[in-house]
């Protein structure tokens, strides 16, 4: 905008500078957006975290905490999967899961922007929404954790059995259901546990 000013010299046009639009403002409240993590309902939260292989992801880049490759994740994955060491996997194991991170789990668990992962690249990182799902997982990882007690109990129901074939003195009636009552306990604790991990390792 310019304004014209007349004096004794003749006419003259003095510029006045309108003030430059603060973009600061708009540019944080961008900036805070884009950075802000999106809160996950709990029914997709636990969509993630009922199968083994997403949990074993976050997992593995939680505590490695920087960009690693496919190819040592699926390899990682499969080692747990077949109770072995990743010196041991054969290429059919690690082909297994690598094809199944690659083309089912990341993807949706970047949509989710719980993991980056670029395929083109076969690079996976933590995404923002990754620590809403610590809290879950740790439970998680103690639940894991408690068949060891089951088989405990086991232990000592057949302690507590072998002490009434010692204290009733009917060493070979008792005996016999002692024996037949633990080994139904410990396949029954084995058949859950198979069960329970077979649902969540696909």
């Amino acid at each position: 905008m310019s304004t014209k000013e007349t004096g004794s010299n003749g006419p003259s046009t003095q510029s006045i500078e309108e003030p430059e639009a603060d973009n600061n403002a708009d540019d944080d409240i961008e900036a805070a957006e884009s950075s802000a993590e999106t809160q996950l309902s709990l029914d997709l939260i636990f969509e993630v975290l009922k199968n083994r292989r997403r949990r074993e992801v976050i997992r593995y880049l939680r505590e490695h905490e920087q960009q690693v490759t496919l190819s040592d994740l699926a390899e990682h994955i499969a080692a747990l999967e077949n109770d072995t060491d990743i010196a041991s996997i054969t290429s059919s194991q690690r082909k297994r899961v690598y094809v199944g991170l690659y083309q089912c789990h990341l993807p949706k668990m970047a949509d989710m922007e719980i993991v980056e992962f670029n395929q083109n690249r076969g690079i996976v990182d933590l995404g923002p929404n990754a620590p809403q799902l610590y809290e879950y997982l740790d439970n998680d990882d103690a639940g894991g954790r408690k068949w060891y007690k089951y088989y405990i109990g086991i232990s000592a129901f057949g302690v507590g059995l072998f002490l009434l074939t010692v204290v009733f003195g009917q060493p070979a009636l008792l005996q016999t259901a002692a024996l037949g009552g633990l080994c139904v306990a410990i396949a029954a604790a084995s058949v859950l546990q198979t069960v329970s991990e077979r649902d969540t390792n696909e």
